[in-house]
């Protein structure tokens, strides 16, 4: 019987992301999904911010950005009358640590077609029509045995469970689903026509009544489709009645100043409640739990799909270390450590941003505009209480991990430095070799985990850096200031932070300006999913072996590099 590297089931948003982060790392990897065809949802409506830039990471943000459309402004009713509009994001723009600052409108279905077009470049396509009935641990735990209901049993290193709210992964594997579904709050959902020039497609339309409401956004790349999202028809009881396109007519009508027969296609018809929970672990044994299949929660702020994504890039580059045979197996224990937490917490946001915008759509003018924060972005998502952002000059395992730890400033007093288990900060720079602009999330893309050096007293670390792990994945980048000396050059990438933005947002000095490196040099490693794993002096000769030492093992090269890293240190000093 052959062996898959890891399976994953279910090959929606989270399961598509998580393959093509594993197949670009080489490993042997399948997916399948219960559904005969690829499909056709449109329910998440995009990506946010920070799914954008991991998409980009895997090469696909420009398709992504070229089929969606950015948020559109939200006009707001009453009693049929226009009285309100609303551009969520008229006050941000990006910036140079972000040069993503608000999501995508897409349709779920073309994300999807995106990414499996994505896959299919690595020679993997999703296989279709198959159904997980059964898991077993092999002897000796080293693999786990899967079956389907077809009958075929096949094998796998690992399993994830990407299969949605209803994972049949999950259950299998006896993992409770503790939450509530709130009965009372429910809305019908569809993806509907309008006949042409019914509505303006540059608008989020929200009609909010005493007795119920009627949402439509259109749907980029389609010409007269759009989002339809209403309180439900209700029965003489007040029971909600199960959507139907005639129902959407009269829910239109009744609420709009269309008439009904504007809505000419209806489909995709589905009822939502208002569902909260979250499963009690993300791991059992060989087998994990991503998206939807380990929480689900309310639809404000829209961050299901947004979740689950981020889930996967974490998850993605620690099986790919495992299977490289570079980290040991408790790499992957910090899975559930570093998203379950994150989990926790949205289902608090996104329960606090319903709560928010039913208190919002009471008043004339209200509308879904009340869900969205600068937390729904997702780049404020960090592990600071990892064990993976814990005080590595001793021990990589050391310190307690208080997200209350002390925060190390920006030494021009400008902005706090990010702190280990933060998202590491994008920035503007220019290609040292060829002169093009670049930024930092560029040098960051790929599979790899990258080591910055910021100031001339890096040059040597960097160097021990690329001699010891080139070959296990880690790459290295001096961050040169504008006016410093270049004469000495290196292995791995550098850049030229021309406009200081590099030196701001990691809070270092790299020199005085004058290029004689009278400032501070730092090495700043930044973990595969553009996550902080530490910032420490150039001369400590400890903290950065010891933490790649966790990360891409304990090498004969690495151990050479490592007396190499104290000697450097001992000359320096």
């Amino acid at each position: 019987m052959g062996m898959t590297d890891v399976l994953i089931v279910g090959a929606g948003p989270t399961g598509l992301v998580l393959a093509c982060d594993l197949a670009r790392r080489g490993a042997a990897v399948r997916i399948v999904d219960r559904s005969p065809v690829p499909p056709r949802t449109s329910r998440a409506k995009g990506p946010n911010a920070r799914s954008l830039e991991i998409l980009d990471d895997l090469g696909v943000a420009e398709e992504v950005l070229a089929a969606g459309s950015a948020p559109l402004p939200m006009l707001k009713y009453r009693d049929r009358l226009p009285v309100a509009e609303t551009d969520p994001w008229a006050g941000s723009a990006p910036s140079p640590d972000a040069p993503y600052d608000r999501g995508r409108l897409i349709a779920q279905w073309r994300l999807e077609e995106i990414l499996r077009h994505r896959l299919a470049g690595y020679g993997v396509r999703v296989e279709l029509g198959r159904e997980v009935a059964g898991l077993a641990e092999g002897p000796g735990g080293r693999h786990v045995d899967v079956t389907f209901t077809a009958g075929r049993t096949e094998r796998a290193r690992y399993v994830v469970g990407c299969d949605g709210a209803h994972s049949s992964v999950r259950k299998l594997l006896g993992i409770g689903f503790e939450g509530a579904t709130a009965e009372d709050q429910v809305m019908v959902c569809g993806d509907v026509d309008l006949a042409d020039g019914a509505l303006d497609r540059t608008r989020w339309h929200q009609w909010f009544d005493e007795d119920g409401a009627v949402m439509l956004c259109p749907i980029p790349g389609t010409r007269t489709g759009w989002w339809f999202q209403a309180g439900p028809e209700r029965d003489g009881r007040g029971r909600p009645l199960a959507p139907t396109a005639d129902g959407f007519r009269r829910l239109l009508a009744h609420h709009t100043a269309l008439p009904g027969r504007t809505l000419t296609r209806a489909e995709l018809l589905s009822t939502y409640r208002v569902n909260v929970r979250m499963a009690d672990r993300f791991r059992a044994g060989r087998v994990f739990l991503a998206g939807d299949a380990a929480h689900v929660h309310a639809v404000a702020g829209g961050l299901g799909m947004n979740t689950g994504i981020q889930d996967a890039f974490n998850l993605g580059w620690k099986l790919g270390l495992v299977l490289a045979g570079h980290a040991g197996a408790e790499l992957l224990d910090t899975y559930e450590e570093e998203r379950l937490p994150v989990a926790a917490r949205t289902l608090d946001l996104t329960s606090e941003r319903l709560r928010a915008t039913l208190e919002a759509i009471r008043r004339p003018g209200g509308g879904l505009d009340a869900a969205i924060t600068s937390d729904t972005t997702g780049l404020g998502v960090g592990y600071r209480w990892s064990s993976l952002a814990r005080g590595l000059a001793e021990d990589p395992r050391a310190g307690d991990g208080s997200p209350d730890a002390e925060v190390r400033t920006a030494r021009d007093g400008e902005r706090p430095a990010p702190q280990p288990g933060d998202r590491a900060p994008d920035a503007p720079c220019v290609d040292a070799v060829t002169g093009a602009r670049t930024r930092l999330h560029r040098v960051f893309a790929g599979p790899g985990t990258t080591v910055l050096g910021f100031g001339p007293g890096s040059a040597a670390a960097l160097r021990e850096v690329a001699a010891a792990y080139g070959d296990a994945g880690v790459r290295t980048c001096r961050v040169y200031a504008a006016h410093e000396d270049r004469a000495e050059s290196g292995p791995g990438a550098a850049v030229v932070d021309d406009e200081g933005h590099a030196a701001a947002a990691y809070g270092t000095k790299a020199s005085d300006g004058t290029g004689t490196g009278t400032g501070t040099s730092t090495l700043v490693v930044v973990r595969p999913d553009h996550h902080l794993g530490l910032s420490a002096p150039a001369d400590d000769t400890r903290s950065v072996p010891a933490y790649l030492r966790r990360l891409h093992g304990g090498t004969r090269s690495a151990e050479g590099a490592a007396e190499r890293f104290s000697g450097i240190g001992g000359r320096r000093r």
